[in-house]
Parts: structure tokens; C-alpha cells; sequence
């Protein structure tokens, strides 16, 4: 592990760079009402928001994967989202301050998400996030928690992965960090379930907070 000045700093996208939570609630719930169901609240949905669609959908109408109705019902979810993938969606705050600071300074960052390209292109545009290094789902043969995304975006910025840190909110960002040689950083303030305990992650850094996130990084500046 290195805690000294990264070369390159990588984020997961939902719920570690992006709060995109409000969104992927409204479409969750829009799938309940299709179903003719009451919506959930917010809290509920929000602590399954980075197990994915799928999860989401078992989440809101009690249909495990595997079945037609299923991907009938993912499919209408991931529609909904579609038509308003930045409606709500925000930059945690004050990782928005310290990442303009970084990109003004022409630091190398990137993003590695298990979020198809579709949906993560609009919600950068939207927010006018430019990184420089830009990994989906769908770019690579594996996704997270294999090492490769994140190999393949150190390669992209120029830089070696032991002289990135790779900051993620779920247990598979983390995997995926260690598997890649990376300063693995755990964040508690993401899309965690009741029952997950992010410190006890085998990262080789964890932050409870965004501000407190953003004060370790702001040490680099």
C-alpha cells in the first residue's frame, strides 16, 4: 500500500464519485407502480442501488433472476432510468470542489464502474465530468471485481496500477483494488446494506465520510 502522492486516482461511479441514488429510487419505484404497488422508501432502495438492476427489481416486485418476467421487468426499469439517468443525480459533496481543483490541475483521474456505457455517457455529460480514463461494464470481456477494468485504465492514463488508488463503496471495488496491485480506499458513505460492514473490507484505507475522504486527497494538492 501507498499513501503517498498517487500518480492516478480512479473512482467508482455510483455512490463513491456520484450520488445517483435519487434517480435509480424513482425508477425502482416506477416499476412498483407499473405492478401496481406502493413505492418504497427511499432509504431501502438506496442500499441496493450498487447490487444493480437486477437486485433493484428483485428488490421492488420480489421476482429473483432467472425468469422472463424478470428481464421483462429489469428491462422496464432500466427504461424508466434511461429517460432520466440526471434528473437528481449530484456529485457527492465536497468531492465536486476537490475534483475541479484536481482536473484544473491536469491530474490524471478515471472512472471504473460496473454501469453500462449507455447509461454512465448521458449522466457525465450531464454533469460535465470529463475523466481520463473511462471503464464500463460492457468495454471489457469481465467487470468488477476482476482486476482487468482497472488495469486497462491505469494503461490509458500512462501510469502503473501500484501508483493508483482505486476508491469504490462495495466489497467488489475493494477485491477488484487488490487484485489490481491498487491502494485499495473503502468509503462508508455509499450504497451500503444494513448488514455490510465497509471497515471490515480488506481495503488498505477507509473513510467514513466524503469530507473525510476529500481532506486525505486534499493532501495531495
Amino acid at each position: 500500500m501507498s499513501t503517498s502522492m498517487p500518480d492516478a486516482i480512479l473512482f467508482d461511479l455510483d455512490g463513491t464519485l456520484v450520488d445517483t441514488a435519487p434517480d435509480l429510487a424513482n425508477a425502482t419505484n416506477a416499476l412498483r407502480q407499473h405492478h401496481g404497488l406502493a413505492p418504497l422508501p427511499y432509504a431501502q432502495i438506496r442500499g441496493q442501488v450498487s447490487n444493480g438492476g437486477s437486485a433493484l427489481v428483485t428488490l421492488a416486485i420480489g421476482i429473483e433472476s432467472g425468469s422472463k418476467e424478470h428481464d421483462t421487468a429489469r428491462q422496464y426499469l432500466l427504461n424508466s432510468y434511461e429517460q432520466a439517468v440526471a434528473v437528481h443525480s449530484r456529485l457527492f459533496e465536497p468531492l465536486d470542489q476537490w475534483l475541479a481543483r484536481w482536473h484544473s490541475e491536469s491530474r490524471l483521474w478515471g472512472i471504473v464502474t460496473n454501469k453500462p456505457r449507455r447509461y454512465t455517457l448521458p449522466l457525465l455529460e450531464a454533469l460535465a465530468l470529463a475523466p481520463g480514463a473511462l471503464l464500463c461494464a460492457d468495454d471489457l470481456a469481465v467487470k468488477k471485481p476482476a482486476p482487468e477494468p482497472l488495469w486497462e485504465a491505469a494503461r490509458r492514463l500512462g501510469v502503473t496500477p501500484q501508483s493508483c488508488w482505486y476508491v469504490g463503496d462495495h466489497l467488489r471495488d475493494i477485491e477488484a483494488a487488490k487484485a489490481a496491485g491498487m491502494t485499495a480506499v473503502a468509503v462508508g458513505y455509499g450504497y451500503i446494506s444494513e448488514e455490510d460492514d465497509y471497515q471490515q473490507w480488506p481495503a488498505d484505507l477507509w473513510f467514513e465520510t466524503c469530507k473525510d475522504l476529500v481532506d486525505a486527497l486534499t493532501t495531495f494538492h
